[in-house]
């Protein structure tokens, strides 16, 4: 366990997990995610939607921000931290940019699509005009373990 994230980071992707497990019931990826305003109020708790909606841009990541933003009453999530289940996505990451959110915390890594500093790191580069405090791998275990348990069915669902 790393000291250096604070135990609210810890209970906070706990929720995001909860909210994850429930993504496979609609045959979606299990990743959520939720947004928390400087207060340490949960303002927005999401969780994958593709295939639930259809739409290609449904990510737990992107559904929060908008749900954030609309609690929050602007687009600007400044002293807001979102915390994720699974490392975000570029497009994910591009969102948590424009939405100037200053600290992500992430659970599991994902070294095939991750921009957050596995595969690219989108979120800290110093090109950019914003730049987040990442917090990886919190609570990566049971991140890892609900992704696995899904694939691992779906790998031997009757077609």
């Amino acid at each position: 366990m790393d000291a250096s994230v604070p135990e609210s980071h810890r209970e906070w992707m706990r929720l995001a997990l909860a909210e994850a497990a429930q993504a496979p019931v609609t045959g979606d990826v299990p990743v959520g995610a939720i947004v928390v305003d400087a207060g340490g109020v949960v303002i927005a708790a999401r969780r994958n939607e593709r295939e639930l909606t259809g739409d290609p841009t449904a990510h737990a990541e992107v559904l929060a921000l908008r749900d954030a933003a609309a609690a929050h009453g602007e687009w600007r999530l400044e002293g807001c931290t979102l915390i994720v289940t699974l490392e975000p996505c570029v497009m994910c990451a591009g969102a948590i940019l424009a939405a100037r959110v200053p600290t992500v915390v992430f659970g599991a890594w994902d070294d095939k699509a991750g921009a957050s500093g596995s595969l690219y790191d989108v979120l800290r580069d110093r090109r950019l005009n914003h730049r987040v405090e990442v917090y990886a791998g919190v609570e990566a275990d049971a991140a890892a373990k609900l992704l696995l348990d899904f694939f691992g069915d779906a790998a031997h669902r009757p077609a």
